[in-house]
């Protein structure tokens, strides 16, 4: 584990919140929390909650989980659908269930979701979903309402397509239905809600040992397994890694070309992740490498 400065005072009847971009080490911080101070490791990872993938998401080892209980890992089949609203239903419980959460990811719209509340959103058909995934982004965007667009990373398909599905399946933007959103699960004042605010150099550095890493450990096979159900518009198969080893294991590209394309993925997705941590969680305590 990676040297950290200091940590502030947790107090024993308060969830911990951990949060930060990919490879910063925040799993390796929650368990370390949670053996020294007892407590639950709750994932609040979008990609780590598919049952198909350990290594490409980095997902905590079988020996890590073994090490202190872990929730909502590797419990979703790849075909599902999965969203903020699934998650913070199955989140829910375990705010009451009697031991302290340490809800540690790097996707931000769960810790948004949780500490500031979600809109009761209706679910959009499949068949409408279908229809979006073959829009183009830019189309799928000038069709958005100004507040909606505006609010959105323009970038992030996933965020994009969302709020184009909602708009058209109930007539509503999302803005509006957002505007409407109830009382958070778990306000911020009552967590203790941990930041890791590292340098962009460290992080680039760890990025790609990460991926390296990953290779070795049998990312490869890993995703091979999956060839036969592969679908590039379910959650599951967007996973950093998975389209850029599928490519390769399908004779597109070579595996450094594989590697390098993965690596400048989690560079970009690294980067969306500290500007939304930027702008969503200003109040949030940094954790920084010492030295």
């Amino acid at each position: 584990m990676q040297k950290l400065g200091p940590l502030p005072e947790i107090p024993d009847d308060r969830p911990v919140l951990i949060a930060g971009p990919t490879a910063s080490g925040k799993s390796a911080l929650a368990l370390r929390i949670a053996q020294e101070r007892g407590g639950v490791v709750v994932n609040a990872d979008a990609s780590q909650v598919f049952a198909c993938w350990r290594v490409i998401t980095a997902r905590p080892s079988a020996e890590e989980e073994a090490q202190a209980p872990h929730r909502l890992y590797g419990h979703v089949p790849c075909d599902a659908q999965y969203s903020a609203g699934h998650w913070l239903r199955e989140v829910a419980p375990l705010l009451e269930a009697g031991q302290r959460p340490i809800i540690t990811g790097g996707t931000g719209l769960y810790f948004t979701a949780l500490t500031q509340g979600l809109a009761e959103i209706p679910p959009t058909p499949p068949e409408l979903r279908a229809e979006a995934d073959l829009i183009p982004l830019d189309t799928l965007l000038a069709d958005l309402d100004p507040a909606t667009a505006a609010g959105l990373d323009r970038r992030n398909r996933a965020r994009v397509q969302r709020a184009w599905e909602v708009q058209r399946a109930t007539g509503r933007p999302l803005a509006d239905w957002q505007a409407d959103t109830p009382p958070p699960l778990l306000p911020l004042t009552s967590a203790v809600p941990l930041l890791f605010d590292v340098p962009k150099d460290w992080l680039l550095e760890r990025i790609a040992r990460r991926f390296d890493a990953m290779l070795e450990q049998g990312a490869i096979d890993e995703v091979a397994a999956m060839r036969d159900r592969y679908a590039p518009a379910l959650p599951a198969f967007r996973a950093i890694g998975v389209p850029e080893l599928m490519t390769y294991i399908e004779g597109g590209c070579t595996l450094d070309e594989a590697r390098e394309r993965a690596t400048i993925a989690t560079r970009r997705f690294a980067k969306r992740q500290r500007t939304w941590f930027r702008a969503k969680m200003r109040h949030w305590q940094p954790i920084r490498p010492a030295g």
